[in-house]
């Protein structure tokens, strides 16, 4: 089970956060531009964190040679993603927020330190697999369930797919999509992809969607 002391200041826990994000998408080392990037600060503030946090032994560190999460610092980051997910569908499904009002919040709330409130938390929701966007939500293990999706934009005319999640998590995308009625569990099929913008034509239930390319790319599906 996940049980860390967790004697980091929120500032620690975000970064540490970001760079398990970061590193999702970065088989090697995280860039420290890539994460000033991501927390919207400067590089030099960046490089004093990381000292920091390679001195807590949270992260291993060279100069110029990017960023790792160590195993303690990577299971601090996994239980912050848990709680953060855990605080969304229970926004969502018990006290009626809608998706595009919950990431703020739960920034706030990913920081409470008590696991056996976050526990008690995950067994009254049932122990939910993943949270309204689609993201997989770790259990107190650290073991995580993922789905096998693709965007959109890799689908072919005819294939059909349902919507299992987004890379965006902007409430202006989130509020897009539910207004375009292309929200997680519905079942889409891409008709055409158009040759001059990569823009695509979906059918969703009855009806004939179009998406950017930038839209289609943010969208995931299962096949």
């Amino acid at each position: 089970m996940i049980r860390f002391v967790e004697m980091n200041s929120y500032t620690e826990e975000n970064y540490l956060k970001s760079i398990y994000h970061l590193s999702l998408s970065n088989e090697e080392s995280v860039s420290t531009n890539s994460i000033a990037a991501a927390l919207n600060t400067k590089a030099a503030s960046v490089t004093d964190m990381l000292k920091k946090l390679a001195d807590k032994k949270l992260i291993n560190y060279t100069k110029y040679q990017g960023v790792t999460l160590t195993e303690e610092g990577n299971g601090i980051a996994i239980n912050i993603v848990r709680k953060h997910r855990l605080w969304e569908y229970f926004l969502v499904e018990k006290l009626n927020f809608k998706w595009d009002e919950v990431h703020e919040l739960a920034e706030e709330l990913e920081h409470i330190t008590s696991a056996e409130l976050v526990d008690r938390l995950d067994k009254f929701l049932n122990f939910p697999k993943y949270d309204p966007h689609g993201d997989p939500i770790p259990d107190n293990t650290g073991r995580i369930k993922k789905h096998e999706l693709i965007p959109i934009s890799a689908l072919k005319d005819g294939d059909k797919g349902i919507i299992m999640g987004v890379r965006e998590h902007t409430p202006v995308f989130l509020q897009y999509l539910e207004k375009m009625n292309l929200t997680i569990g519905k079942h889409i099929q891409l008709i055409e992809v158009v040759a001059f913008d990569a823009s695509v034509i979906l059918k969703v239930n009855k009806e004939t969607v179009s998406l950017s390319r930038d839209a289609a790319k943010n969208i995931l599906v299962t096949v």
